[in-house]
């Protein structure tokens, strides 16, 4: 089977070869092809977005098998129990905050892609079915996070 992707549209940030430690406060502008300008309509109703984009500097051989961030103190997992972007098929995803819209121009919060990054898709972040209260998560999850405060 042959999957074939055009994007609608590009991140546009300060990111040019790493996603910085403070990307979760810092603003990125999604350009969408004029086209699909009108698919946008009633956006600005939501808090929330659900973007998919292409990791397109992604280059590094797929592994099965990854210690998380790189990090030997940490599991030997399988790469789908991951979040990382050297993947077989490299499409991010990320919730973000919906800051504003202008014509084909949203601008929003939160997203961790690089310049240039092709968007797939853009989708409102629905909290039914979306947020789930209490989801388990591995203990290697939970010391990642108590050193990221």
């Amino acid at each position: 089977m042959r999957i074939e992707l055009e994007p609608i549209g590009v991140a546009r940030n300060e990111f040019e070869e790493a996603v910085p430690h403070g990307w979760r406060t810092a603003l990125s502008r999604i350009i969408v092809a004029e086209k699909w300008a009108p698919a946008l309509d009633g956006l600005e109703e939501f808090s929330h977005l659900s973007i998919l984009f292409w990791l397109h500097r992604m280059r590094r051989k797929v592994s099965l098998h990854i210690h998380p961030q790189g990090r030997h103190d940490l599991p030997l997992v399988g790469l789908f129990a991951t979040r990382t972007p050297v993947r077989p098929n490299p499409i991010g995803l990320q919730i973000v905050e919906f800051v504003s819209r202008e014509k084909n121009v949203l601008t929003v919060r939160g997203l961790d892609a690089l310049n240039e990054s092709p968007v797939l898709d853009i989708k409102p972040y629905l909290p039914r079915g979306e947020c789930i209260a209490e989801p388990a998560i591995p203990a290697w999850l939970k010391k990642l996070w108590s050193e990221d405060k």
